[in-house]
């Protein structure tokens, strides 16, 4: 048995693997990897892939990145970590004061992962109307087809069936209301008419029931696991508008779409606006450690300050504030500052859209979209199994991808280079062609729907 095939067999003897039916790793290998550089991972025997999700949305400069691992270096030689309960240390006061002045919110509560953050900003709005003397506002709002996490209070805003329904009696009832998703566009209705009329949905809902309504939760911009469903930045602006006039808080969930990757710094930039709450993890640190942070306002902090303990926010993790994740996120910070990522990646993204776009001579491409350093399409494809036989097609070509049900993304580091993205290019139009090629092109699908 060689190495790999021995750590395999031991993976999949020891280790239970997220977001997985293991089972399938009887006929579908696990695929062992050694090492990591840039935009490349790389197995045994000179293999390797072309890490198009960015290893689940979090690395942001690559793999082996050296200033973060030389920041980490040095905070370990420091202090690898204390208790944030009564005590403090300088990486922590540094990541928050930058992270407030970039997002204009003066106060930072830390978790370790996306889902706990969620699930701070849902108990912290919530315990918030309670201490204002409002305790019947205890609902929340949520967009359809979301996702916020796995966790159960993150559960309750969720709403893709595969991961909510199975736990649907463990979970408190949510509020649900249109997105705006830009496919949805007609020509008829632009994006911008169509953002303003699932804005007006929220308005209806306000007006009926804001008085038990405590939050509502959205994610900037594009909604991740929904396919990167994309909408008008108007929307934002019309329901920070009716949060304020109903006195319901916004939380905006940029944990996937924060740190550039919609353009700006935060996604909710683009409609010009502050949320009440801003949940921050996944790129923070550039890949390297679990952090996760919830930004709020002085608003909400005063909320919670007084002599009663029962009205402080009695919320907690064992490794609040990490010293070591928080010395990686100031080396993000810094990397885009030294490196002005985000005027580069505007560079970029002209380059990687012009030769995406090419895929929509595909007779199975549809709704090409882009927003950022995102790239999305759907397929139109009679295999069921469309996703799982994509992903085995890529491999093959040497790029990783995690199609979400039959829409295929591509959100990669930011040093992926034109060479990287030819590379993809290539290897999706031949992964296609071997996946769909035997079947028919549908009669619904015409060219005004090739782009969105």
């Amino acid at each position: 048995m060689s190495p790999s095939q021995d750590l395999l067999a031991r993976s999949r003897a020891a280790v239970w693997h997220p977001c997985t039916q293991m089972q399938r790793h009887e006929t579908l290998p696990i695929i062992p990897i050694i090492r990591g550089e840039g935009s490349w991972l790389y197995g045994e025997q000179g293999v390797r892939y072309l890490d198009a999700v960015s290893s689940w949305w979090v690395n942001l400069f690559g793999h082996n990145e050296p200033r973060i691992k030389a920041a980490i270096s040095r905070q370990m030689d420091q202090l690898e970590h204390v208790i944030l309960a009564g005590f403090t240390h300088r990486p922590v006061v540094e990541l928050s004061e930058r992270l407030g002045a970039l997002s204009g919110l003066g106060h930072a509560f830390y978790g370790s992962d996306g889902a706990s953050a969620t699930e701070i900003a849902l108990k912290m709005s919530f315990h918030y109307w309670r201490n204002q003397g409002q305790p019947e506002k205890t609902r929340f709002v949520h967009l359809e087809n979301s996702y916020h996490g796995e966790t159960v209070g993150a559960l309750a805003v969720t709403d893709i069936p595969l991961f909510r329904q199975t736990y649907a009696p463990l979970l408190i009832e949510g509020l649900s209301v249109p997105c705006p998703d830009n496919r949805h566009t007609t020509a008829e209705r632009d994006a911008k008419q169509l953002a303003e009329q699932a804005a007006q949905a929220v308005e209806r809902l306000f007006a009926a029931q804001h008085q038990q309504i405590a939050a509502m939760i959205v994610e900037p911009l594009v909604q991740g696991a929904a396919g990167m469903a994309m909408y008008h930045p108007h929307y934002l602006q019309r329901v920070r508008e009716l949060c304020d006039r109903y006195q319901v808080l916004l939380i905006a969930d940029e944990i996937a779409v924060g740190f550039g990757r919609t353009g700006r710094f935060f996604a909710h930039q683009h409609a010009e606006i502050t949320p009440d709450f801003l949940c921050l993890s996944k790129g923070i640190t550039g890949g390297y450690l679990p952090l996760s942070v919830v930004l709020t306002t002085d608003a909400v902090y005063d909320a919670f300050y007084d002599p009663d303990v029962t009205r402080g926010f009695l919320h907690s993790h064992s490794y609040t504030g990490n010293p070591l994740a928080c010395a990686a996120a100031l080396a993000v910070l810094d990397i885009f500052e030294q490196d002005q990522v985000l005027q580069c990646n505007a560079q970029k993204a002209v380059a990687f859209t012009q030769q995406l776009q090419g895929l929509c001579d595909l007779p199975w491409v549809t709704h090409f979209r882009h927003c950022g350093m995102i790239w999305a399409f759907d397929v139109v494809c009679e295999r069921n199994d469309f996703a799982l036989a994509f992903f085995r097609e890529m491999l093959q070509h040497e790029c990783l991808v995690r199609p979400i049900g039959k829409t295929v993304y591509f959100m990669p580091p930011y040093c992926t280079t034109e060479a990287d993205i030819t590379h993809f290019y290539h290897a999706t139009r031949a992964s296609l062609t071997a996946v769909c090629g035997n079947q028919t092109t549908p009669s619904h699908i015409t060219s005004d729907l090739k782009m969105a």
